[in-house]
């Protein structure tokens, strides 16, 4: 129990930070009222006797929920658990907001903190397709070089920066670092013309290998898993929104509100 505890003592500093995240979402109108304050107290007995039988569950922050006497607890992969105020039920998984359509609380939370995380990587460390003409939007994309529909998203990318898209790359290669697509990927990244590279790789064209000390592929796959990514591409908006798999570029422009009428 005192294990948990300090957990708890540990973790709970960041609850601030957690509930300024939570006070930042924009829900729609069905979904509730703003959630009452609470204790250290009432969210230490919430997540006790989890703890206690658990010491090990990485759990990152503990906040109050828009649904009285229930809990959310956030762990690093992006995994919500909701926990009932007495600390003696649990449920895995997200939660939605029932109103004129279905909004997925958990997700606009991970939102938020998935553009807190994307604001910090510097443009240098990505590989930038730039929109032609006026920029109307920016995608970011966890792409792997060997992945088909990598590979197929960016055989599109002309189509992507024609309708004013601008597709930032950033390297998760799937099967690890130190598979023969990392090597490749850090040989992309450390090119004198990351771009050019990039396109030689997915057309599985020759490109010189190199390394190079700052190249950003160890961090930018950690910072993958960090958001939840689990396949290639990932593309995260950027107001932190996530969508899994390739997008054609028309679909891709309406979901980011940008007009096809020329």
């Amino acid at each position: 129990m005192r294990n948990s505890q300090t957990r708890l003592q540990v973790w709970l500093p960041q609850l601030a930070y957690a509930l300024l995240l939570s006070a930042t979402l924009t829900l729609s109108a069905q979904a509730a009222d703003e959630p009452a304050p609470v204790t250290d107290e009432e969210l230490n007995q919430a997540v006790s006797q989890l703890l206690a039988i658990r010491p090990d569950i990485p759990i990152e922050a503990v906040y109050p929920t828009q649904v009285d006497g229930l809990f959310g607890a956030d762990l690093p992969d992006g995994t919500t658990l909701y926990i009932t105020a007495d600390g003696k039920h649990m449920i895995v998984g997200d939660m939605y907001a029932i109103g004129a359509d279905l909004t997925n609380v958990s997700d606009q939370r991970r939102a938020v903190a998935r553009k807190a995380l994307m604001d910090q990587v510097a443009l240098s460390d990505m590989v930038i397709f730039p929109a032609k003409g006026e920029r109307q939007a920016v995608i970011n994309v966890f792409t792997d070089v060997d992945c088909g529909y990598c590979r197929k998203l960016h055989s599109e990318i002309d189509q992507y920066a024609a309708l004013g898209i601008e597709v930032r790359y950033l390297a998760y290669p799937r099967e690890g670092l130190e598979s023969d697509t990392a090597s490749t990927m850090r040989s992309v990244w450390c090119a004198t013309d990351p771009a050019t590279a990039m396109t030689r790789a997915k057309n599985s064209q020759r490109i010189a290998d190199r390394v190079c000390p700052t190249d950003p592929v160890d961090a930018q796959f950690e910072l993958g898993r960090r958001m939840g990514v689990s396949g290639t591409p990932a593309l995260v908006t950027e107001s932190g929104e996530m969508f899994p798999g390739y997008i054609p570029a028309p679909q891709l422009a309406q979901r980011l509100g940008i007009s096809l009428q020329q």
